[in-house]
C-alpha cells in the first residue's frame, strides 16, 4: 500500500489503563497503554482475542471509561462529561464494528439510519429533495443503489449490504477518526477486498485517520502507517509497519507471525497428525 504525508498528532492516550471486577478477582485488560494518532494515518492494533484493543477502542470511543490514564483530543485533554459533550465528541470520531447484525436498531429502517446522520451533521431541516439527494449519494458511493434500500429494514439485507451501509453512514458523517473493529470479519474475501478500498478511498478523500482493530497481522501489514501489537492489555511492539512487522522484537509478535501461512513454503501436517 502507499504511504501518504501524515498529518499532527490529533488523538493520543498516556498510560490508558481499565480495570474490570474488585480484589482478587480484578482484572487488568488494558494496562498502562500509551498511543498517538496522526491525522490521516492508518493504524492497526493487532492481537489475539483477549489481548485489549476492542476494550482499547472502546475507551478511545468513549463508550468505556477510562480507569486510570487520560486521552487528548487535539492536543487537549478529552472532556466527555456530559452527554452534549459526548454526542459533540462522536461528531469527531465514530466506529465500525464487527457484527452488522447487531449494529443496527431493528425499529429504524434503513432511510433512518441515514437521516439520523443528516440530523447529527446539522442537516435535519433541509428539503426532503436534497436530504434524498444525500443520502442516494453516500449509498452511491459504496455501490449501493438508494432506491432499492429505501423503506426497507437493515437485517432485510445482506450481511454485505448491511457493511456497506455503515461505510455509507461514515460516507455522510466525515468524522475525523474512524475506528474499524474487525470491519471485515463476516464477509467473504471478494467483499472484504471491496470493503477495505471503500475505507481507504474515504480516507484519501477527507483526510481521514482510520484506526483497525484486527487479529489479522498479515492485513495490518498491507494497510497500516502504524502498527501497534498488543497481548495481556499491554502494548508489546510498535511502529511503523515494517519495524514492527518485519523487523520485530517481542517474542509475542514473532509468534504471530509465525502463525500466518505462507503459500510458497510447504505445510507441514505431521504435527497435527500426531497430536489426532
Amino acid at each position: 500500500m502507499s504511504k501518504k504525508h501524515i498529518g499532527e498528532s490529533f488523538i493520543s492516550g498516556k498510560g490508558i489503563t481499565r480495570e474490570f471486577g474488585y480484589g482478587d478477582n480484578k482484572i487488568l485488560a488494558v494496562n498502562n497503554v500509551d498511543f498517538d494518532f496522526h491525522r490521516g494515518e492508518i493504524i492497526s492494533v493487532v492481537g489475539e482475542s483477549g489481548s485489549g484493543k476492542t476494550t482499547l477502542a472502546k475507551m478511545i470511543l468513549g463508550l468505556l471509561g477510562v480507569s486510570r490514564g487520560e486521552i487528548f483530543f487535539k492536543g487537549k485533554p478529552r472532556d466527555i462529561s456530559t452527554q452534549a459533550k459526548r454526542r459533540e465528541y462522536w461528531q469527531h470520531i465514530q466506529a465500525i464494528f464487527q457484527d452488522p447484525f447487531s449494529t443496527y436498531n431493528i425499529f429504524n429502517k434503513v432511510d433512518d439510519v441515514l437521516l439520523d446522520c443528516l440530523r447529527l451533521k446539522g442537516g435535519g431541516n433541509l428539503p426532503s429533495n436534497e436530504k434524498f439527494e444525500r443520502m442516494r449519494y453516500a449509498c452511491q458511493f459504496v455501490n449501493l443503489k438508494f432506491e432499492e434500500l429505501t423503506n426497507k429494514y437493515p437485517f432485510e439485507l445482506s450481511g454485505g449490504q448491511m457493511q456497506r451501509l455503515m461505510i455509507a453512514r461514515i460516507f455522510m458523517l466525515q468524522p475525523e477518526v474512524l475506528i474499524a473493529d474487525e470491519p471485515t470479519s463476516m464477509i467473504d474475501a471478494c467483499s472484504r477486498a471491496t470493503i477495505l478500498d471503500m475505507l481507504l478511498k474515504l480516507r484519501d478523500e477527507i483526510d481521514m485517520t482510520i484506526v483497525f482493530i484486527t487479529h489479522d497481522i498479515g492485513l495490518a501489514y498491507y494497510i497500516s502507517d502504524s502498527v501497534y501489537i498488543m497481548e495481556h492489555g499491554v502494548v508489546v511492539e510498535r511502529g511503523t509497519a515494517d519495524e514492527a512487522i518485519l523487523h520485530p522484537k517481542s517474542d509475542y509478535t514473532k509468534r504471530l507471525l509465525g502463525d500466518v501461512p505462507k503459500i510458497y513454503e510447504p505445510w507441514d501436517f505431521t504435527e497435527a497428525a500426531h497430536a489426532s
